[in-house]
C-alpha cells in the first residue's frame, strides 16, 4: 500500500504465530487491494478486466462499505481518484483495524498498530497508563502541534503535512479552503479513516458536520496556523487533548458544501 506498518504490542503477550498470522494477512490485503501492483484485483477491476462479481466476497464488502461511507459524507469521500478506482483512502484503515482485532482474538489486551500514520489503539499502553498520539504539524515539518491521549482508541490524519495538496473539492482542480489538516478520533479506523478525508475535503464545513457525529472527534489545523476542536475534546493542564468521558451522542442539522478524496495520514503514535 506504499506505506509502514507496526505493531507493537504490550502484556499479555500472544504467540508468535498469531503475530506472524496477522503480518501474512496485512501482505494479502496488500497483493488485493494495492493500486501500486498492476496485478492486484483492484487494479485489474479498475482497468476493468475483470467485474466487482468476479471478486472475492471480502472485495465486494469493502467495496460496499466505500460507497456507504460516500454517501454517509455527502461525497466527500470516494473510492474513486480522478475517475479511477482507487479504494487507498478506505483499505489502510480498514485492514489496521481488522489486524487489530485478530490480535484481540488471539488473546491480546494491549497493542498499538500504526499504518502511515493513522493508529488503532486497544486497552492502554501500560497499565494506568493511556495511549498517547502525536498530531504532526502541517505547518512545521517534523514538529507536533498537539497530543490526544485515550484508551482503545483510533485515530487518523488527513491533510497537507506528508503530500502537499493532494486532495480536491469534486468537479473542481481546487484544494479545500481553510484548512491545513484534520485529525478524527473515534473507536473503529475504517470509518475515522475516512471521515477525516471527507472533513479535510469539506474545508470550513467540517466543523459543524463533525459535530454531527456520533462518537467521533476532531481537531483541526487552519491554512493560517490556528486550530479549533470539536466540542467533546478538552484540554488538560499540559495542552494535551482529551476525549471527555461524558460526551454525549449528538445529531445536529449540516448542510453540505462540496465534495470528493484521497487520504494522508500525518500523525504517529507515541507511548508514555
Amino acid at each position: 500500500m506504499g506505506t509502514v506498518f507496526s505493531l507493537d504490542l504490550r502484556s499479555p503477550a500472544v504467540s508468535d504465530a498469531a503475530v506472524e498470522h496477522v503480518v501474512a494477512w496485512l501482505h494479502d490485503v496488500d497483493a488485493t487491494y494495492s493500486t501500486y501492483r498492476p496485478d492486484s484485483p483492484i487494479s485489474r477491476l479498475a482497468r476493468g478486466e475483470i467485474a466487482e462479481d468476479d471478486c472475492t466476497p471480502e472485495v465486494r464488502q469493502v467495496l460496499a462499505r466505500g460507497r456507504r461511507l460516500s454517501v454517509l459524507t455527502d461525497h466527500h469521500f470516494s473510492l474513486y481518484a480522478d475517475g479511477t478506482l482507487d479504494p487507498s483512502g478506505l483499505v489502510k484503515g480498514w485492514a489496521i483495524e481488522a489486524a487489530s482485532d485478530q490480535l484481540v482474538a488471539a488473546g491480546s489486551t494491549s497493542h498499538c498498530l500504526n499504518g502511515g500514520g493513522d493508529v488503532q489503539c486497544v486497552g492502554d499502553a501500560d497499565p494506568g497508563v493511556r495511549w498517547r498520539v502525536g498530531i504532526s504539524d502541517p505547518h512545521r515539518p517534523g514538529e507536533l502541534c498537539a497530543v490526544v491521549v485515550g484508551s482503545g482508541i483510533a485515530v487518523a490524519t488527513s491533510g497537507t503535512a506528508e503530500r502537499g495538496s493532494h486532495i480536491r473539492i469534486p468537479g473542481s482542480r481546487d484544494g479545500p479552503i481553510g484548512l491545513a489538516s484534520t485529525t478524527l478520533i473515534g473507536r473503529h479506523l475504517g470509518d475515522v479513516d475516512a471521515y477525516a478525508t471527507a472533513a479535510f475535503a469539506m474545508g470550513t464545513a467540517a466543523r459543524d458536520w463533525i459535530e454531527s457525529l456520533d462518537d467521533v472527534e476532531a481537531f483541526a489545523v487552519t491554512d493560517g496556523g490556528g486550530t479549533w476542536r470539536s466540542s467533546g475534546l478538552d484540554t488538560d493542564a499540559t495542552g494535551t487533548l482529551v476525549v471527555r468521558p461524558d460526551r454525549r451522542a449528538r445529531r445536529v442539522g449540516w448542510t453540505p458544501a462540496h465534495r470528493l478524496t484521497s487520504p494522508c495520514p500525518t500523525h504517529r503514535s507515541e507511548s508514555a
